[in-house]
């Protein structure tokens, strides 16, 4: 994979586009691309939670819709230090052709380009293939059990999706998600590109010691609005 180019903090747009009403226009675009992802994952998620919820095992799918959000954040952490911001040789090889280009081809233009809305968010279209391989396959255990983890992992990546898209255009005034959208714009900045790699946590960023310093450094009040 070729080298990504100079990155800016600041949104590429005209002169004459003031920053809050370009912000807004793609803030518009990002969400729309998150409705049909949402509303497709959510009726999933409710047709297999109905089910496993009434049986006798509810606890057991509790648990394992649980252990489906722990393992996205592991999944979230790897796929973005690995794929996103990892290094392909030139050759169209399966990893490059299928997880590069496919499930994100342009992330290096949302570390140039922070606020364009084509880049934000996800689409329904990214992860389908894998989805539908993996919901069929859990359907080889009981309901209450891998079909419900499955559950978790997908919504766990819509809430990540919605989390992102919020960090970039939200005014949330909340301490919590002040730190987290603070950490995450120092890794879209050129000291952090290659640190902080989580979103939904920090917790795997720390564990391979690969975290950005503290709160990371100052982000410019205009970005942060």
């Amino acid at each position: 994979m070729s080298q990504p180019a100079p990155i800016s903090l600041l949104p590429q747009r005209t002169a004459t586009v003031p920053f809050q009403t370009y912000k807004r226009s793609q803030a518009a675009l990002a969400r729309h691309r998150l409705y049909p992802l949402t509303v497709y994952y959510a009726w999933y998620a409710i047709i297999v939670l109905t089910i496993a919820l009434s049986t006798t095992h509810t606890w057991t799918a509790l648990a394992f819709f649980s252990a489906g959000c722990a393992v996205w954040t592991l999944v979230e952490y790897l796929f973005q230090r690995y794929v996103l911001h990892g290094r392909f040789p030139p050759d169209k090889g399966v990893v490059r052709r299928f997880l590069h280009e496919r499930l994100d081809p342009l992330h290096w233009d949302h570390h140039i380009r922070p606020f364009d809305g084509r880049h934000i968010s996800g689409e329904l279209k990214d992860i389908l293939p894998l989805f539908f391989v993996a919901a069929p396959v859990s359907f080889l255990f009981p309901v209450y059990t891998v079909p419900v983890m499955l559950v978790g992992v997908v919504q766990s990546y819509v809430g990540e999706e919605w989390l992102h898209y919020a960090l970039h255009f939200s005014n949330s005034r909340f301490p919590l998600f002040r730190r987290m959208k603070k950490y995450h714009l120092y890794h879209q900045s050129p000291q952090g590109i290659h640190k902080g790699f989580g979103i939904t946590t920090r917790f795997w960023d720390g564990v391979v010691r690969y975290p950005i310093p503290g709160n990371g450094t100052p982000i410019p009040k205009q970005e942060l609005k």
